[in-house]
This record gives C-alpha cells, structure tokens and sequence, in this order.
C-alpha cells in the first residue's frame, strides 16, 4: 500500500508528455481510460485507491501502484532526455 496527495497525482499528471495516458495503457494492458481517472481521483479497476480528507486535497492510498510507476519513469525520461 502507497500513500501519496492527490496533488501530488495531479503534479505527475501535468508533467507527463502528450500521449501518455495511450502509452502507459499500452504498456499494461488496460484502458486508457482507467488511466485517465486514476490520475483524476476515480481510481481504476487495476488500481484501486481511496482518498481521505488531508493537506493538499487529500491522502491519496493506493493498493497498486503501477500506473503510478510508469507515469513516474515518463517523467523522468523526458526529463534526462531519454
């Protein structure tokens, strides 16, 4: 179980580049879509999460976190130029 802010979901979300929510639902198998509402706070059938009330719009704890993880190397790939 990971715990992170829902702010902070929205910070990995807005610095993913464009297209993103297509690649990561390819590289694992799902829906687009699940991808989409797991960055905007409905979570997703792969990834179940519940947010409770807290700083920065809420504690946000999840019971999988691979969208998460690949939304996060992304970053970091196109940070470093990868």
């Amino acid at each position: 179980m990971t715990r992170t802010t829902f702010n902070r979901l929205r910070d990995v979300k807005d610095s993913l580049p464009h297209g993103s929510m297509a690649a990561i639902a390819d590289e694992l198998g799902i829906a687009a879509d699940e991808v989409r509402n797991f960055f905007n706070g409905t979570g997703s059938a792969t990834c179940g999460y519940h947010i409770e009330p807290g700083p920065d719009g809420g504690i946000v704890i999840m019971d999988d976190t691979r969208i998460l993880e690949v939304a996060l190397r992304m970053v970091w790939e196109t940070k470093n130029g990868l």
